[in-house]
């Protein structure tokens, strides 16, 4: 019965990082309404597979580290570009996914989620050169961070979580 629970948690959290991504690059807003049940499905995931994977400590100490980063580099983002260059949702859905991962995966996933944002914004600046008909400039550009994130995250999981099974 838990590996099913652990499963639908896992295909529910995947299901909700594609909302997120879907919302962000339409609104450039990531709202707490399905970042929330990211979070408590994380712990529910954890709860139901007995701890396997992080223990309760790690879980937090994860959801602390996911946050806790991204909130400091946006805090200097801020100071520097004096402006909001990281949305607080981006802050907790790396908090979120803290909780799913724990504190050194979670660094992964903000790694992976760095670099795909960065594909993700060279992909639509080398688009406007080229409409533009001019050479790509990077500069100014505002890419949502969230899909990024949310591909991080995935990748991290599929990683971390491989041997998952759900005993039937």
């Amino acid at each position: 019965m838990l590996g099913w629970i652990a499963l639908l948690c896992l295909v529910a959290a995947t299901a909700l990082l594609l909302a997120l991504s879907i919302i962000d690059l339409r609104t450039r807003l990531l709202p707490n309404i399905l970042v929330l049940p990211l979070a408590l499905l994380g712990i529910i995931f954890h709860i139901s597979t007995k701890w396997h994977y992080l223990d309760p400590a790690l879980v937090l100490l994860g959801g602390i580290t996911g946050y806790g980063i991204l909130f400091t580099i946006r805090a200097i983002a801020n100071y520097v570009y004096k402006q909001d260059a990281l949305g607080l949702g981006d802050v907790k859905l790396l908090g979120a996914a803290g909780l799913w991962l724990g504190p050194q995966m979670v660094m992964l996933a903000l790694s992976l989620g760095a670099f795909a944002g960065l594909v993700h914004g060279t992909g639509v600046a080398l688009q406007i050169a080229w409409q533009e008909k001019k050479p790509p400039r990077f500069g100014g550009l505002k890419i949502p961070a969230g899909p990024g994130f949310a591909i991080g995250i995935i990748l991290t999981a599929f990683y971390m979580f491989h041997d998952f099974s759900p005993r039937l």
